[in-house]
């Protein structure tokens, strides 16, 4: 795939992006942030007409998400930069595995560089590590999806990057489906209603097609949760047996979500209990940064920068 000025795909390899408008704004914000006064290293050494060519290229073996920001990056540094794409959102990266070639005037590729691997590091990494919760349930059907433990102004990006490694996204943001959790439910007993009809005066009030989750953290809650009759019930913290418990007391009535103390240790067991989605905060509050270069051509050989 190569990019230029043109506006970008809004999917890559079949996984739904980021919005362009939104990836122009957050790489905008960032370059202005990195440069604010130019980037007074490669205006002091760089001639302006010089011209580069550069490889992006991966130093370990990971997940790629983030392609739509790599391109951003150096077209908004230099919109005639010839801008090509060996790799997308979703593929396996082996050390070595060239992921972008950038050619064009080199102050601007070097002005780019940093915040396109930002981008590209952070984001592969978290596609990376959810690509490991998915390998390590892969079988059980039960399904990976990422929480809200997100960096403020990036989720966007970073729930594009769990669908790059292979997961699903939790309900993206407050408004979009009701989720009673602990705090919730102690409001509401101190207002005089028990669990049944708390979920009961929720649900009256939502309209019919909006999502109505419930949280628990005993099993003795279980019987007036599914009295209320939600369309999913976490599980939060249980141990092994109880979660096996509570998948059998439920019996299909709703969606079982597992939550909290998940490891990549833990998880393959946590899946077999028979939980049908288990919810994950350390794929975006935790997943380690890719390393990720750039490698500039001189001379006919490549010199990392």
């Amino acid at each position: 795939m190569s990019a230029t000025g043109s506006e970008h795909p809004t999917a890559v390899s079949g996984r739904v992006q980021a919005p362009s408008q939104a990836i122009a704004e957050l790489v905008a914000r960032a370059l202005a942030e990195d440069a604010p006064w130019g980037d007074v290293s490669g205006e002091a050494s760089i001639p302006a007409t010089a011209t580069a060519r550069a490889e992006l290229v991966s130093r370990a073996e990971g997940v790629l998400a983030g392609s739509d920001c790599i391109v951003e990056a150096f077209r908004q540094a230099h919109p005639e930069a010839g801008i090509v794409m060996h790799r997308a959102d979703g593929d396996r990266l082996t050390p070595g595995a060239t992921i972008a070639t950038i050619t064009g005037n080199a102050r601007a590729i070097l002005r780019a560089e940093r915040i396109a691997l930002n981008f590209a590091q952070r984001l592969s990494g978290i596609a990376t590590l959810t690509a490991r919760y998915v390998d390590a349930v892969e079988g059980t059907g039960a399904r990976i999806a990422d929480t809200r433990k997100t960096t403020p102004g990036l989720r966007m990006l970073e729930r594009a990057a769990v669908r790059a490694g292979g997961a699903h996204n939790h309900r993206f943001s407050l408004s979009d489906a009701v989720m009673l959790k602990d705090n919730h439910l102690a409001v509401l007993a101190q207002q005089g209603l028990d669990l049944t009809q708390a979920i009961r005066a929720v649900r009256a009030r939502i309209p019919h097609t909006m999502h109505l989750e419930v949280e628990i953290d005993r099993l003795d809650q279980l019987p007036a949760v599914l009295e209320g009759r939600p369309d999913t019930i976490m599980l939060d913290n249980f141990s092994l047996d109880d979660l096996r418990a509570g998948v059998a007391l439920i019996d299909g009535r709703a969606i079982v979500e597992a939550s909290g103390g998940v490891t990549l240790d833990t998880v393959r067991a946590i899946a077999e209990t028979g939980v049908d989605v288990i919810s994950v905060g350390e794929l975006t509050h935790s997943a380690p940064s890719l390393d990720l270069g750039l490698d500039f051509a001189t001379d006919g050989a490549a010199s990392e920068r």
